[in-house]
């Protein structure tokens, strides 16, 4: 069962006014959608094999020990190949600039991407804190130093 949600404090850059707010686009959703802030009428066209900063036009402070993870949009992925560069790309808690989506088209034909455009998905989730402690021995464990492939790709 799900508490309360996480208030989060957002305030509009003035390219971002009269877009509507984050929110979740239904009452399951695990992130809220992120929406391009371009000039009206000003689209950006990404072509195949090209990445662009796209504006959000807000600025957010989330509360200490969280995150905001920007992730990309299934649909756009599947039907565009447009997706999140640095998926999924992390906000702190501390960093009050604009949030931007860093997109790239990995499709074959150019998209356009229009004001107010849906373009990644943002999941605010709480971080751990960590602190690294020098040891001269690990323990052992059954995977041992396997790294990239180690386990197979087919199951069984």
């Amino acid at each position: 069962m799900a508490g309360e949600p996480v208030a989060i404090r957002f305030s509009w850059f003035e390219h971002g006014r009269g877009l509507a707010p984050p929110q979740p686009q239904t009452a399951s959703a695990a992130g809220v959608d992120l929406a391009a802030a371009l000039p009206e009428g000003q689209d950006l066209l990404l072509a195949p094999g090209k990445r662009a900063l796209v504006p959000c036009g807000f600025a957010m402070a989330l509360p200490a020990g969280y995150e905001a993870q920007v992730r990309p949009r299934s649909g756009l992925a599947a039907k565009y190949g447009v997706t999140v560069l640095n998926s999924p790309g992390t906000i702190d808690a501390d960093y009050r600039g604009e949030v931007k989506v860093i997109l790239v088209n990995l499709g074959e034909e150019p998209f356009v991407i229009a004001r107010g455009d849906r373009v990644a998905q943002m999941v605010v989730a709480p971080v751990a804190p960590v602190r690294f402690e020098e040891e001269d021995a690990l323990d052992e464990t059954a995977r041992g130093t396997g790294g990239f492939g180690s386990t197979g790709h087919r199951a069984g």
